[in-house]
């Protein structure tokens, strides 16, 4: 048997199956390459041009073209933002599980396509009935048949997956083990990645919608500028950079042999790495210094903006999402001393800035100096199977999956951030909670507050007559 060609001489689906669970890493197919789906009327107006420049334009005109139907989404506000993350999110599943469809040969495995797209609808219900009920709890307490789902939403939503567990189970089949346990593990770290992702993605719209578009926009232009510094003044391979760099270490094998042994191993395995060849040191630092500037230009012109700024919520006299509020302290202007050098330089001794564009440089910076980890993981996952992109549904870009393996990593940085520097009590949310509970517990609440209030001195106990 050889890679990539069909099994020859056997007609019986055991054997095939059979020796598919033997075989090594080593022997996994390639994958046919994904057709070029570039539209005709670009393929005639670039046919005159090289192959480096014509890929260029391509990528370009469908930047645009993305960055203009992004706006178009925003300007719908948050209820379409989060209907375009979960189709994002739909579709790197689908791109990602079609993969190892292909790799494994598993299209005939019993049950095993339905059963993945099963354990997606789960997981979606498990996480968006999460939602429903932390910021909806006002509309959810008007519809009887709503308060049912929600109060054993986690015991549904286990019995549910405990269902596709059993179905699993019940449809292995001898010598197809390996193989079904394979696409198994496939299915549910793709969902670790697509679905856990998005919904943090949407957890951190909710916070309010800067702290979806900053981050998100950074990435974007991360990857723009670094591009555009590395075609036209890329010089050095970023991982050739890396091998100079290392070895300029005063960590030198004679004097410390034990840790310069050590930092030497992991220098030669990380240079002998070939993720992503065609990146430059001079793409990545222009890109980070363009993110940086970017980010902070960015925060401060959105900071002005409640449509931006306040978190998202749901207002059920009017039946719709709302952003409306008192902007907090990061987004109301505050004065701050500058540094001796930089108060000769620009000549004043203070300056006017929101404090959410000094979080914006940690934003921008994480997408600049680690995000690009997410494309070089992808990148290593696609070069592990043989294939040049996840798919081809955007000509010059590959698949959606292809443009969105930083932004997993990005939204996981920016729910963690909010969560440990920025996030306090939400008296919206806390007052959504306390309106489903039953008037007893209202009351004994109402009590408790009164009291502690009166012993703070912010009330004056009342006269009894």
């Amino acid at each position: 048997m050889r890679p990539g060609k069909p099994f020859e001489g056997e007609t019986d689906i055991d054997d095939r199956y059979g020796d598919l669970d033997s075989r090594t890493d080593s022997d996994i197919p390639e994958i046919p390459p994904s057709s070029d789906r570039t539209p005709e009327i670009l393929k005639r107006a670039l046919s005159g041009l090289s192959s480096r420049w014509k890929n260029w334009w391509i990528r370009g005109i469908l930047t645009l073209t993305m960055i203009s139907l992004f706006f178009l989404i925003i300007y719908m506000g948050s209820f379409m933002l989060m209907l375009l993350v979960l189709s994002i999110q739909v579709k790197c599943f689908h791109e990602i599980i079609t993969i190892g469809y292909r790799v494994y040969r598993s299209y005939d495995l019993p049950w095993f396509r339905t059963l993945s797209w099963y354990f997606l609808l789960c997981v979606n219900y498990f996480f968006y009935g999460e939602t429903v009920a932390d910021y909806f709890a006002t509309f959810v307490q008007r519809e009887e048949q709503l308060q049912f789902l929600i109060r054993y939403h986690r015991f549904i939503s286990f019995a549910l997956y405990l269902a596709g567990f059993c179905m699993f189970v019940l449809s292995l089949v001898k010598k197809h083990y390996r193989l079904q346990f394979y696409m198994f593990a496939w299915t549910h770290v793709t969902l670790l990645i697509t679905v856990t992702q998005s919904h943090l993605v949407i957890q951190n719209l909710f916070e309010g919608m800067i702290w979806f578009l900053v981050p998100i926009s950074s990435v974007i232009c991360n990857d723009i500028t670094a591009y555009l510094f590395g075609f036209f003044f890329g010089r050095t391979p970023l991982i050739k950079g890396c091998r100079v760099c290392f070895t300029l270490l005063p960590i030198h094998p004679l004097k410390r042999p034990f840790l310069g042994s050590a930092v030497l191993s992991f220098i030669s395995s990380f240079t002998k790495l070939s993720l992503s060849p065609k990146k430059t040191w001079e793409g990545f630092i222009g890109g980070f210094f363009s993110t940086v500037v970017f980010g902070f230009i960015a925060a401060y012109v959105l900071s002005k903006y409640q449509y931006f700024v306040c978190p998202v919520e749901y207002r059920s006299d009017v039946n719709s999402f709302v952003t409306e509020c008192e902007p907090s302290e990061l987004f109301q202007l505050q004065s701050y001393s500058l540094p001796p050098f930089l108060k000769a330089v620009l000549r004043r001794e203070t300056v006017s800035l929101y404090p959410f564009q000094i979080h914006s440089i940690a934003l921008s910076t994480f997408a600049s100096l680690i995000g690009p980890f997410g494309g070089f993981f992808a990148s290593g996952f696609k070069r592990a199977f043989k294939i040049k992109d996840f798919a081809n549904t955007i000509p010059g870009h590959g698949g959606i999956m292809d443009r969105f393996d930083c932004q997993y990593l990005m939204a996981t940085f920016v729910h963690v951030y909010i969560t440990s520097f920025i996030r306090g009590p939400n008296p919206s949310k806390l007052l959504q909670q306390l309106l489903v509970l039953q008037p007893e517990q209202q009351l004994n609440i109402y009590k408790t507050l009164k009291t502690h209030l009166i012993e703070k001195g912010i009330l004056q106990p009342s006269l009894k007559v």
